[in-house]
């Protein structure tokens, strides 16, 4: 995973703590976005999503 992917999963993420936080989406939404925003936080942190790995996807620049 490269480094603009983690930043926007970890930009992505920090909305939708503050906004589940703040209490602006109904409750069940409320709780999907605490569970994405987890998931996000996780991948970022880890440098490596699932569904990349499954899809043979990568966002990191390779060196020569």
């Amino acid at each position: 995973m490269g480094n603009t992917d983690r930043l926007i999963r970890i930009a992505i993420s920090a909305v939708l703590l503050i906004v589940s936080l703040l209490g602006l989406l109904p409750s069940a939404l409320n709780a999907f976005a605490l569970v994405v925003s987890a998931m996000l936080i996780l991948t970022s942190f880890t440098s490596f999503c699932g569904l990349y790995a499954l899809f043979g996807w990568n966002t990191c620049k390779m060196k020569s």
